[in-house]
């Protein structure tokens, strides 16, 4: 953009504004990721006088204090469907692009300081993010790399003593937060949303992209996507724009369509899948109101915001290829509609079915046959959890330690473990509590009945069905006791075991040393089921210990996180390779780090407080 006015505006005709991050008071480094940092060719410091330069130094460089040299920072200019809407322009509110950096192994990254200050797609906001959801992004991007799953990365978080005013729970309480500074680290940041800036007017909204019939900045765009990011494809077809633009999409519908299927598979969520927050290379990009589910339950929304359920755990697939639509939409003219539409329907779910169940079968030690029933095993194995209210992770945990030929006894032993990963009755009832008064409800099924356009305004019939079906589980669970709960759970977890033993024996039969073969087995469960997630209980206790001025909690966590599969029954081999690493670390930060808040060790299902979290 020819202009380089940071205010709030319209930016037509171009994909970048240059900006300048805003400087913040007295930065100060709350965690480095050295993994991420070493893409960028910065290794760990040799020594703790080295360390503390080098903490002071990315305190000011990454804040935005100080510029790095030859950077030109800029934001980028994308629109977006958001919660199924087209919003005209959104573009880096919040996000500044420094450059791009060669790193030791010939790569390119480009970085960005989220959080540095206005830029020209701050709209109503002060492009700051503070404390708490730079901590949340920070954590997860750098947990998710680990766990396996294509991602942008995190480098470094930054606070300072500069303040924002933000009303965290949108109740009308506003505080003063702390100006916090993300660096990220990715290929590219082009997303979906990049392409939509070319929308002519939505027929819905009436909202339209700010470089309407500009096709050849389409055109320039689309070639670098696709000559930089996807080189293999741009040989292939350097003859013809058509079958290289269709290779393309096929391409990122594939990979958008296994990233989806690794999300599922270790029950993550990412809560606000609009087409601005989806990477044009396949990569999970925005941690905003994201959550690793703990109780299995296929309708969980992580985002407290998304009153519908659009973005629920079980609607993530459906809706990444409903983003993927967006995006063909998008590609007209360079890619017909009729191409793109054929590609998305062809390949989409049958990629994600194939993927989905790949990573299932290893998740449950299936390493021999792959056989039709597997996909029943898997939805029983499910449906078992959500009868139970079982923690997603410790259950898949927990079945590398089953063995095919159990005795009665020992077969007790493994179910006791089970239950004790099964929802109390205590915490089904916190989740099953009606959320509306009775009155309320009462006037909305009248009001569905007599004027269902009035309904229509407040109100859906799904919502209204829900809080049904809470009641009636509510009520259900007051008649229940403790120990009917167990034995039910019991009795649901033996039936499916059974289904899982059966299975296992299958594989028995084609193997010469049935020990060779469980240790493989456990090997690769144990390569797929972690131990270690971003909890929502976690993060916030490293949050309010980082509120309160101790940032260790951040970097033990952050420590843990690296090594998801690890076993390690407490914190302690972690603290110790954490106190290894920063010899300066104090007698308090040690005992942070040996419990959570409520004394639980970090692979515990969450406390009975952690089910009153809200993340918006």
């Amino acid at each position: 953009d020819a202009s380089e006015d940071s205010a709030p505006r319209p930016v037509p005709g171009a994909c970048f504004c240059r900006v300048r991050p805003s400087p913040v008071q007295n930065p100060q480094l709350v965690a480095m990721s050295l993994p991420a940092l070493a893409l960028l060719g910065l290794g760990a410091a040799p020594s703790a006088a080295e360390r503390e330069v080098r903490e002071a130094e990315a305190a000011q460089y990454f804040s935005g204090n100080r510029l790095l040299p030859g950077s030109e920072p800029a934001a980028h200019c994308y629109c977006g469907h958001q919660f199924g809407s087209f919003a005209g322009q959104l573009g880096d509110g919040a996000a500044m692009y420094l450059g791009e950096v060669l790193g030791p192994r010939g790569e390119r990254w480009e970085i960005q300081l989220k959080g540095a200050g206005l830029t020209p797609f701050s709209r109503q906001a002060d492009g700051r993010k503070v404390l708490r959801s730079s901590i949340r992004e920070f954590l997860c991007s750098e947990a998710m790399f680990h766990l396996g799953i294509p991602t942008t990365r995190a480098g470094t978080c930054v606070t300072s003593d500069s303040k924002v005013v933000r009303d965290i729970f949108y109740d009308g309480n506003p505080k003063n937060e702390r100006c916090t500074v993300v660096l990220r680290i990715a290929s590219t940041f082009i997303r979906f949303g990049s392409f939509e800036i070319f929308k002519p007017t939505d027929e819905h909204t009436g909202r339209k992209g700010p470089s309407v019939n500009r096709n050849d900045i389409r055109i320039q765009m689309l070639d670098y996507v696709i000559g930089t990011f996807y080189p293999e494809i741009q040989e292939a077809y350097s003859d013809n724009s058509i079958q290289r633009n269709a290779a393309f999409f096929k391409e990122i519908t594939k990979r958008t369509a296994r990233l989806v299927a690794e999300w599922q598979c270790v029950g993550f969520c990412h809560g606000v899948l609009n087409t601005d927050n989806m990477s044009i290379v396949g990569l999970t990009i925005d941690y905003g109101p994201f959550g690793f589910m703990d109780r299995y339950d296929p309708e969980h929304i992580c985002n407290g915001s998304d009153n519908t359920g659009r973005y629920a755990y079980n609607k993530q697939p459906e809706i990444c290829k409903w983003n993927l639509g967006k995006l063909a939409e998008a590609l007209v003219p360079e890619l017909p509609l009729e191409i793109s539409e054929l590609i998305l329907e062809e390949d989409y779910d049958a990629e994600f079915e194939k993927h989905y169940l790949q990573k299932m079968r290893k998740k449950l030690g299936l390493i021999q046959l792959e056989i039709e029933e597997d996909d029943k095993l898997v939805s029983d194995l499910l449906e078992t959890m959500h009868l139970t209210g079982g923690d997603f992770t410790n259950i898949f945990y927990l079945l590398s330690s089953f063995l095919v030929d159990f005795d009665p006894s020992r077969l007790e032993d493994f179910l006791e473990k089970l239950a004790s990963q099964c929802a109390s009755l205590e915490e089904l009832k916190v989740a099953f509590r009606p959320q509306m008064d009775p009155r309320q409800l009462s006037m909305m099924l009248m009001l569905a009945q007599s004027n269902p356009q009035l309904f229509a305004l407040i109100g859906t019939k799904a919502n209204i069905n829900k809080e049904l079906e809470r009641i009636e589980q509510f009520s259900k669970l007051q008649q229940l006791t403790a120990a009917d709960l167990l034995s039910r759970n019991q009795r649901h977890w033996k039936e499916w075991l059974e289904k899982y033993r059966i299975r296992l024996q299958k594989e028995i039969e084609n193997v010469s040393n049935a020990d060779v073969w469980n240790t493989d087995r456990v090997k690769v469960m144990n390569a797929n089921n972690p131990k270690y997630i971003l909890r929502n209980y976690i993060a916030q206790n490293a949050i309010e210990a980082a509120e309160n001025g101790d940032f260790s909690e951040v970097r033990n966590v952050l420590k843990l996180l690296e090594n998801p599969f690890q076993e390690t029954e407490s914190f302690g081999e972690v603290k110790e390779e954490a106190e290894a690493e920063e010899e300066g670390t104090t007698a308090a930060a040690a005992a942070c780090a040996q419990v959570t808040r409520s004394g639980l060790p970090y692979c515990s299902k969450p406390p009975l407080w952690a089910s009153e979290l809200c993340v918006t």
